[in-house]
């Protein structure tokens, strides 16, 4: 029968249950680096809008685009939600919140950034369908995996020093 010898193996053990201590933090970070790079995708596609005029002209229905205070409302209410460990997974969401200056009767703090945000992407029955987080998200996906494994390398690295 073969035997094997380890010498340091304690050492080891022990650097890996320091990282297992230290995992949740480290993949929280990692996952932030990756949903930053989706983040900044998605302010770009936002800012790529096209600008209607008045959303009020309903002769040139349905709408292409955004007006400029909504545009602007998306930019200021994006954002990323709190983490969230769920059942093991962590996780986090890009999302919208906030009011844009549009008021109405409706509306009287101003339109929901997320109901706009949902309207341009997937499309209305007065407006064209614009899938800018789909885009977004498409375009950063791979680069939005190799921060997270950047990040995770780097702590990992730190941590086995």
């Amino acid at each position: 029968m073969a035997t094997f010898t380890f010498e340091g193996i304690n050492e080891y053990a022990s650097q890996l249950k320091h990282i297992s201590d230290k995992a949740e933090g480290m993949i929280k970070r990692a996952v932030y680096d990756g949903a930053s790079v989706v983040l900044a995708a998605a302010i770009a596609e936002i800012s790529a809008l096209p600008v209607i005029e008045n959303r009020y002209n309903v002769t040139k229905l349905p709408m292409r685009g955004v007006t400029e205070t909504q545009k602007r409302g998306l930019l200021e209410g994006i954002g990323l939600a709190k983490m969230v460990n769920d059942k093991g997974f962590i996780n986090t969401k890009l999302g919208f919140d906030g009011y844009n200056g549009v008021r109405s009767q409706k509306y009287p703090n101003g339109q929901p950034n997320a109901l706009i945000a949902r309207a341009v992407n997937s499309g209305s029955s007065v407006r064209v369908k614009i899938p800018f987080i789909n885009r977004a998200v498409k375009a950063a996906k791979a680069e939005a995996e190799a921060a997270m494994a950047a990040r995770f390398d780097a702590d990992t690295t730190n941590m086995m020093k």
